[in-house]
C-alpha cells in the first residue's frame, strides 16, 4: 500500500484520486506543508526556542485531532477541504517540533505533543473498537 494511501476502500471519500492512487487528504496537507517547513527552518537557521513554539506545538494539531476523532467516530462527517486543511495545520506543527528534535532529541514540547496526540487516539480508538464489536 502506498504510504498516502492508507485509506480502506469504503474509507475513499477521505482521499483524492490522484493519477490513479487514492491518496490521504488529511496526508496531501500534512506532509508537503511539514517538509516545506522543516526546510524553510533549515534555511533559515531557524532559532530553537521560539515564543509561538507552545502554540506551535499544541494548538495547531488540535484540529485535525478534532476532525480526525469526529471522522473516526461518524464516518461520514467532514469534507476533505476540511482534511486537508487541518493536515496544512498539523504540518505545520510536526515541522516546528521535528526541527527542535533533531537538534535536542525528545524536546518537551514533542512529548507533550506526542502526549495530547494519544489522548485523544486512544479513547477514540477504543470507543470505535466497542462500537464495531458489539455491532
Amino acid at each position: 500500500m502506498f504510504w498516502l494511501s492508507h485509506h480502506r476502500p469504503d474509507e475513499y471519500h477521505r482521499t483524492y484520486a490522484v493519477g490513479g492512487v487514492r491518496v490521504c487528504a488529511r496526508c496531501a496537507g500534512l506532509y508537503p506543508t511539514m517538509f516545506a517547513g522543516l526546510a524553510a527552518q533549515l534555511a533559515l537557521h531557524a532559532p530553537l526556542d521560539g515564543p509561538f513554539d507552545p502554540v506551535l506545538a499544541l494548538a495547531l494539531p488540535l484540529p485535525a485531532l478534532a476532525d480526525w476523532a469526529v471522522g473516526h467516530l461518524r464516518p461520514a462527517a467532514g469534507s476533505n477541504a476540511q482534511r486537508t486543511a487541518t493536515g496544512v495545520l498539523l504540518g505545520i506543527s510536526l515541522a516546528r517540533t521535528l526541527f527542535v528534535h533533531f537538534v535536542r532529541p525528545f524536546h518537551v514540547l514533542l512529548l507533550a505533543q506526542a502526549l495530547l496526540v494519544t489522548a485523544v487516539a486512544l479513547p477514540v480508538i477504543l470507543v470505535g473498537y466497542v462500537r464495531r464489536k458489539g455491532a
